[in-house]
């Protein structure tokens, strides 16, 4: 290990699955490594036999192999056509994966579940508006898809970048209730803040979810056949196709700077690895990063779909008022067709952010929705982020993962830290794929 690396990269996590492949595909000298054995860091998928290992626990009985499950550490759905998906398809990763649609986007609202209404004429039948709302919300959404930057006409006075999403809101007189599932389950914002800031943002989530939607029908969106681990495994392909070179089971000791402040490398055992640039998870920078939160999750395995859920899979989002919390509780269901579970079986998995010293009483209005819980696991992590952006001194940290159940957040991260990286913001090109190369 005596040769320089134009970066390392710390974790096999996927934010740091994803900036190694984009930097080999650029020409980097890329070194990854992690102190694990296995690919996915804090967002691995774990086959049954490795869960149980984990939470200290014996085999459930008639539940299937252990070698028939691929159980999610960080429970996320990607939308079909979000920034990460498309970095997926441009960078051909898409080849080593397999894709399959879930099967509906669901709002809880006074004990029962809705589908989460994103056309006009999903607006003129959805129960979470009354009578009169409907048309009001079925205006909204087509003034939402109209709206042209370049056509007054479609803007009807209203200006994206300077009035709030309170003024547009007030503008359709749409009620608490239908602001709620627009924020909160098709915008995906984790609070209300969004209501007081233009309303660009908001626009863009709204079409993005409405786009995604269209893709395939029934929900926007699509999650990988066994399991999210098979992501940061996809881009470790990409990065090795450009040159990149991985490293498991190695111990990381710590980092090096020069007399300058700036990173040197990175200390393994005797060996000091060089490089420009580090990009690590917190996990291997606690002294670098605060803890800013807590996520509780469990992850329950089923004999049954969720009574309301339109399928056999889906994403259900508690939005906080509902259950009086400040955060909203978000619950993803999986069954054998992502081959993920033994067949009969089903993943239902829950998340929040902890308010209380008791976080698995928080879930309760979660679990409830499930029914007869066959196994429950349930784990509590820290949000950590970085204190410092590291433009100083080379040292790029990530952000832990959130409780939401999606990757807006974590592709934006990605995103700023490429930006700090290289001084450039990310532009996803289409790029040649392995065949048309040979």
């Amino acid at each position: 290990m005596d040769e320089k690396y134009d970066a390392i990269v710390l974790g096999t996590g996927l934010t740091e699955c994803v900036l190694s492949g984009l930097l080999s595909v650029e020409g980097k000298k890329v070194l990854h490594m992690d102190r694990k054995d296995y690919y996915g860091g804090e967002c691995a998928s774990l086959n049954l036999t490795q869960l149980l290992q984990k939470f200290n626990k014996t085999l459930p009985k008639d539940i299937g192999r252990g070698r028939d499950f691929n159980i999610d550490l960080i429970p996320k759905f990607m939308m079909a056509n979000e920034e990460l998906v498309k970095v997926l398809v441009y960078t051909d990763v898409t080849r080593y994966l397999e894709f399959k649609q879930i099967s509906c986007s669901m709002v809880y609202r006074e004990g029962r579940l809705y589908k989460v209404p994103a056309t006009e004429f999903e607006a003129i039948k959805t129960p979470l508006a009354g009578i009169f709302e409907k048309r009001r919300l079925k205006n909204f959404l087509e003034f939402i898809q109209s709206w042209r930057d370049d056509d007054p006409k479609t803007h009807q006075g209203i200006d994206l970048d300077k009035d709030t999403m309170a003024t547009l809101y007030a503008k359709y007189n749409l009620s608490g209730g239908v602001q709620e599932y627009i924020g909160h389950a098709m915008c995906l914002y984790l609070d209300d803040s969004y209501k007081n800031k233009p309303i660009r943002e908001s626009y863009n989530r709204i079409l993005l979810y409405v786009s995604s939607l269209g893709k395939y029908g029934k929900s926007p969106y699509i999650y990988p056949l066994y399991g999210l681990g098979e992501l940061p495994q996809g881009f470790a392909r990409l990065s090795a196709i450009y040159g990149g070179t991985y490293m498991l089971d190695v111990p990381v000791d710590g980092i090096e700077l020069n007399e300058d402040g700036k990173f040197k490398g990175v200390r393994s055992g005797d060996n000091v690895v060089e490089a420009d640039i580090v990009i690590g998870d917190p996990s291997y920078f606690q002294e670098r990063t605060e803890v800013v939160a807590k996520v509780v999750r469990a992850f329950c395995l089923l004999k049954h779909p969720i009574d309301g859920l339109e399928g056999e899979s889906g994403q259900i989002i508690i939005p906080q008022q509902q259950v009086g919390r400040e955060h909203d509780i978000y619950i993803t269901c999986l069954s054998f067709e992502h081959n993920v579970v033994a067949k009969g079986t089903y993943l239902a998995s829950v998340s929040t952010i902890v308010e209380t010293s008791t976080p698995e009483l928080e879930i309760h209005p979660a679990l409830n929705l499930l029914g007869d819980i066959v196994e429950k696991f349930v784990t509590i992590s820290d949000i950590s982020v970085p204190k410092e952006d590291g433009t100083s001194d080379n040292v790029f940290v990530s952000k832990s993962y959130d409780a939401t159940s999606h990757f807006v957040s974590v592709f934006d991260d990605i995103k700023d830290i490429y930006k700090r990286v290289t001084g450039n913001e990310l532009v996803v090109k289409q790029r040649a794929n392995q065949d048309q190369q040979e």
